[in-house]
């Protein structure tokens, strides 16, 4: 499982109450001149924060406030430069695919995260999101929970009831299904960025839309090198600083090529690209689920490996590009092939590569083929 469930927390960063500031508060409440709390301020609370499936706070002090939660937006443009206006340009080329949804156990909201329209076969459109959106956001979030109740708002405000069509725990990625509407536009998401292309320090967008408001939310970012510090190799690392609203919504190129669906970290958006989504539909398709490819490597960009690292392959390979192998399974796919530890990757089939997703990418691509004949 590459992302634990990205719900709310009982942490500042987790989306839940802050009480960073326990000392002060304590001691003000209990200064004459404080006013009484009022009774009113539990029950008040309560209706606001439990149906949304918020913390309430171990104590109703003043000062305690409410963070990271799926109401607040990112990427405020508000500038006149270049910049903000290729981005808002870009958004509002795929705004009639971008959608936003919330499960509800009962009355109480489990989850929120943006979704694609990624296919149109009447009389049903499926959307690609995060698979956050159906499970526990309690201790790993491993457990997919039953008898959800999916809300999806379109574009224009309206909300429409979704179903779930297929998951995968692995990729965290999730397809829901809804009533085909005129005002929704399928996403061309064939139209990805090729394999081979040199992809570092490329300018890239994230788009989202929030649920309750229902904006249409867009920023700018780069393309990063490193890996991100989830488990899942398959990942890509970008500077775009989303919100949590920006779950499972979309990160484009800045010529409008669809790269990947975004997650949230704090530092900048990790994407799991289309190429890995394109072949997680296909095997949704075929077989009703994700059929794992294990090779037995775990890989990283040279470019990004540590200094020591790279004076080593310097040594012998002073112009050396590609990807450094770190750790090779015993007895595994990579081990039988001769792949070592240290060893540098730099072109499979006369493919030039330049990160470790393309390498993924290649071998899964391989795997799928066999599979299908």
């Amino acid at each position: 499982m590459p992302i634990k469930s990205q719900g709310c927390a009982h942490t500042e960063e987790g989306g839940g109450v802050s009480t960073s500031k326990k000392t002060s508060l304590q001691s003000n409440s209990d200064r004459e001149d404080s006013p009484p709390l009022s009774d009113d301020l539990p029950r008040i609370l309560r209706k606001r924060l439990l149906p949304r499936g918020y913390p309430l706070p171990s104590k109703f002090a003043g000062g305690i406030r409410l963070v990271n939660t799926f109401e607040l937006c990112f990427g405020k443009l508000d500038g006149y430069n270049e910049e903000h206006t290729s981005i808002k340009l870009l958004a509002l080329s795929v705004c009639r695919s971008i959608v936003s949804l919330a499960s509800f156990k009962g009355r109480i909201r489990q989850f929120t995260c943006t979704g694609t329209i990624i296919e149109h076969t009447p009389p049903s459109m499926r959307i690609l999101t995060s698979a956050s959106l159906i499970r526990s956001s309690e201790e790993d979030g491993s457990k997919i929970l039953d008898k959800l109740k999916i809300k999806v708002r379109l574009p224009s405000g309206k909300l429409v009831i979704g179903t779930l069509w297929k998951y995968d725990s692995y990729y965290n990625i999730a397809v829901v299904n809804i009533k085909a509407s005129p005002e929704l536009r399928e996403a061309c998401i064939h139209n990805q960025v090729p394999a081979n292309v040199k992809l570092s320090q490329s300018k890239l967008v994230a788009i989202g839309r929030a649920f309750e408001s229902g904006e249409l939310m867009a920023t700018g970012g780069t393309l990063l090198h490193g890996t991100t510090k989830f488990d899942c190799q398959q990942l890509m690392a970008s500077t775009c600083k989303i919100t949590k609203a920006g779950i499972g919504g979309l990160i484009v190129g800045s010529d409008g090529k669809f790269m990947g669906m975004s997650f949230y970290y704090k530092d900048g958006a990790p994407f799991l690209p289309f190429s890995i989504l394109q072949k997680c539909l296909k095997h949704f398709n075929k077989f009703g689920r994700v059929v794992q490819l294990s090779l037995g490597l775990r890989i990283g960009s040279l470019q990004a490996e540590k200094l020591h690292v790279r004076e080593q392959v310097h040594d012998s390979f002073p112009n050396a590009h590609g990807i450094y192998v770190q750790m090779v399974s015993d007895k595994s796919p990579a081990a039988d092939s001769g792949i070592k530890v240290g060893d540098v990757i730099t072109k499979i089939d006369k493919l030039e590569l330049f990160n470790a997703q393309e390498v993924l990418f290649f071998c899964i691509s391989i795997f799928y083929l066999e599979t299908i004949l």
